[in-house]
């Protein structure tokens, strides 16, 4: 079939090579002059199999009232009359009990499970760099409390039979020897040995011209103004360029997808959480860290990434805003700089990106009421994780095939 995919993040590359592999011909079509540019440029840099979790989650709704008083906070919320902000977080909240949780979890596991397989087969079969590093993330615990509440992740983990390591101070350090400079602020912390790091935008990049190479077509600096519907079916995508006809069409443009479906009646709810980030030259290796440390106090991920440090975080709700506030960036250099003193901060460049979050934090993957339209967003901060296994999924969908994982709770249906 002709397929276009409307964005070249690394959701919509990757389902692009996949849908090229299936024997499809495949144009992807984005605003920008390149691939990963938005969301997918400076992320974390987290690559988390295991350690991926809900934002929704029991006992939030009492942390982010305390959050928004802290001065490191790493939830920032900028109210406005935005019924669709409004109605997102009303959604988020009523996720927030330990029954959501868990099914929620185990959707998000599941899914992250296959694209740690997806991934491996991908690096094997192009032979793609990106800084990559298998060694684990840390989720670092600087109370006793956050170290007990822990137990839930543990259960989670568990049911799946995803590995983990319970470990105290000395294990911490044993894994991260750079935190023997500040074993002082730290109690334990849940290993989870399994995820991977590397830079998105490498892989991204990489992987358009492997994509390329098999014949997808790539329309940069091309606006999407509308989906071209006809008698229930999708025929096309209007651009500012040209109409562009296909007999099915993927959307995979993160946080602005819900825009696009409005006018087709298809209420999508993913709402765009801003995220910022540091990246900071190593200028002494052994005070950097050798994989992924999560500060859970602040939820801050520290990674490393070839001769780099990538410091990314936060949640901020404020609408379709990307401008950088400074106060922003203070609170990921005291992160930083207080588990890993000694870096040279002055010489970082600060991002932003807006992360596409949907209420329950599983993303939406599967067709729609409009035959030939299908979904590939709403990954939220997991969309680097997630990207190899849904590009896998949505490509099977595509071509009426039965995916390998369950994906049916993964579709928009599940909203009602």
């Amino acid at each position: 079939m002709k397929v276009i995919v409307l964005g070249a993040g690394i959701v919509g590359v990757t389902s692009a090579y996949q849908l090229a592999k299936a024997g499809h011909e495949v144009t992807v079509v984005d605003r920008q002059p390149g691939p990963a540019l938005e969301t997918s440029f400076a992320n974390a840099g987290e690559v988390s199999f295991g350690y991926c979790s809900p934002w929704a989650a029991p006992g939030i709704p009492v942390k982010a009232m305390k959050w928004l008083f802290m001065k490191h906070a790493p939830l920032i919320l900028r109210p406005k009359l935005d019924m669709a902000m409004l109605s997102w977080m009303a959604r988020m909240l009523s996720n927030c009990t330990s029954e959501r949780y868990a099914i929620n979890k185990s959707r998000m596991l599941r899914l992250a499970d296959y694209s740690r397989i997806a991934l491996a087969d991908l690096r094997a079969e192009t032979g793609i760099a990106y800084d990559e590093r298998m060694q684990g993330t840390l989720q670092l615990f600087r109370t006793e409390q956050q170290l007990d509440a822990s137990a839930k992740d543990v259960k989670a983990l568990a049911a799946d039979g995803i590995p983990y390591e319970v470990l105290d101070r000395d294990g911490c350090i044993r894994f991260e020897p750079a935190l023997r400079h500040v074993r002082d602020k730290i109690v334990g912390g849940l290993l989870t040995p399994k995820d991977e790091t590397g830079d998105c935008f490498k892989f991204t990049n990489a992987l358009a011209a492997k994509a390329e190479a098999v014949g997808v077509r790539f329309a940069y600096g091309t606006t999407i103004k509308a989906l071209d519907v006809e008698a229930g079916r999708v025929r096309g995508v209007i651009t500012d360029r040209e109409r562009m006809s296909a007999e099915a069409v993927v959307v995979a443009l993160g946080s602005y997808s819900p825009l696009l479906l409005e006018p087709l009646g298809i209420r999508l709810p993913v709402y765009p959480v801003k995220g910022y980030s540091l990246t900071i030259p190593i200028t002494d290796a052994s005070r950097a860290p050798e994989s992924t440390v999560m500060d859970e106090t602040y939820k801050i991920a520290i990674t490393r990434l070839g001769d780099r440090i990538r410091v990314g975080g936060m949640a901020e709700i404020s609408g379709y805003t990307n401008d950088l506030g400074l106060a922003r960036r203070s609170t990921l250099e005291y992160s930083v700089t207080d588990l890993f003193p000694g870096g040279d901060i002055s010489k970082a460049s600060f991002w932003s990106g807006l992360r596409p979050m949907t209420p329950d934090g599983t993303p939406v993957i599967g067709g729609t009421k409009v035959a030939g339209l299908f979904l590939n967003t709403g990954h939220g901060t997991l969309g680097w994780t997630m990207s190899t296994g849904s590009a896998r999924l949505i490509a099977d969908l595509v071509s009426g095939g039965q995916p390998e994982i369950d994906a049916k709770d993964l579709a928009i249906s599940r909203y009602g």
